[in-house]
């Protein structure tokens, strides 16, 4: 069998950094992946001079020089700007929370004025100690901006009721009381020109990889064919569910082609009410300014996991934590794997957070 240093499980943007910075260091890698693609979950289809980001928007974030540098060295990146507006009861509003949203919601022309029927709000419908998300979004906003843009949308996302669900999901709530409708605060944003498979190409150029290849099919041959794994894939899956599984998010997308230049108008519409299915339409032509004469729009539904389906969102509760940290003491045991990634470290990431993460833990290893 050949030999390899390091057996990659998983071509998304952890385990393409990984195995690019190792072969740079004169290792040898196999990148391998259960999908018929490379790039994970930022992998682009072309579909008629249309990259449809295949699931999910993604959009590149990062106030880290570094990374930005970074990412530039494999594509040249355009100045998208992501803004989107979201639908409640038939009226479109603007997001993240700023003074448009607030002229649309209450008639306010000044940040003083919206500040007011805010704290009047959380003083009126928050709490010192909030015990549930719902709590917690009246004790960050107020209930107008709760209702209309948080609630119904937060509901479906989750598949739960907002009093089910934990406080700590929201955290903050993005407050502007600027007319500043840049959902991102960072300095450094935009799109790869012609999408994100030519930084994975340029990742793995060079690099061994096999798709549709599913590790546990084979998982002691294909161990021993490297010296070291680097595994990407849902920890619990990797040591056969010892402690149960963890639970997570699923998405479902429904492409359409309409033969139509302009559908919506925005890349990202999100659908706030809870008797439409889906979150959000994306319009992809618009993350590249596309003159095409047609569109793609994708509906993006949020559905409860199963085994059988991809794993998205980890659902981060007292419960699923409680059995990741079971497996993160084992992972911490293994002299011959490293997990990492959103899967394998059962943690939400962006895609500068991932991209710095793998360049550490490479750093680590070989340095």
């Amino acid at each position: 069998m050949q030999k390899y240093d390091y057996l990659v499980v998983g071509a998304g943007l952890f385990g393409c950094v990984f195995a690019h910075e190792a072969t740079k260091k004169g290792k040898k890698c196999l990148v391998i992946d259960k999908r018929p693609h490379l790039g994970g979950n930022v992998y682009c289809e072309n579909v008629d001079g249309i990259n449809i980001h295949k699931y999910g928007a993604h959009i590149f974030h990062t106030n880290d020089k570094h990374i930005w540098d970074y990412v530039n060295q494999f594509a040249e990146f355009n100045n998208y700007i992501n803004s989107p507006v979201s639908i409640s009861k038939g009226k479109l509003y603007n997001l993240p929370f700023n003074m448009n949203t607030f002229y649309q919601l209450w008639g306010t022309k000044t940040p003083e004025e919206a500040k007011s029927i805010i704290e009047r709000q959380i003083k009126t419908y928050g709490c010192e100690d909030p015990k549930n998300l719902e709590e917690q979004a009246l004790s960050l906003i107020g209930k107008d901006v709760y209702e209309t843009l948080i609630k119904e949308y937060t509901e479906k996302q989750w598949g739960k009721k907002a009093t089910e669900l934990p406080a700590f999901i929201i955290k903050r709530l993005p407050v502007r009381y600027t007319f500043n409708n840049n959902y991102f605060n960072d300095k450094y944003q935009g799109i790869p020109i012609g999408g994100y498979n030519k930084i994975i190409d340029g990742l793995l150029e060079g690099i061994e990889v096999k798709t549709n290849v599913d590790f546990f099919e084979n998982k002691n041959a294909f161990s021993q064919q490297a010296d070291k794994i680097v595994f990407t894939g849902k920890i619990d899956e990797f040591y056969n569910y010892k402690f149960g599984n963890l639970e997570y998010r699923s998405l479902r997308f429904e492409n359409t082609r309409l033969e139509k230049e302009n559908y919506q108008g925005n890349a990202v519409v999100n659908y706030n009410d809870a008797e439409v299915p889906y979150t959000r339409i994306i319009e992809h032509k618009h993350f590249e300014f596309g003159k095409q004469a047609h569109t793609v729009i994708t509906k993006e539904f949020p559905e409860q996991w199963t085994t059988k389906k991809e794993a998205y969102y980890p659902i981060n509760n007292s419960k699923n934590q409680e059995k990741y940290q079971q497996y993160k003491i084992m992972a911490q045991q293994e002299s011959n794997v490293i997990f990492g990634g959103r899967l394998a470290e059962y943690k939400y990431y962006d895609m500068h957070q991932i991209i710095a993460s793998a360049l550490q833990k490479v750093k680590k290893e070989l340095n």
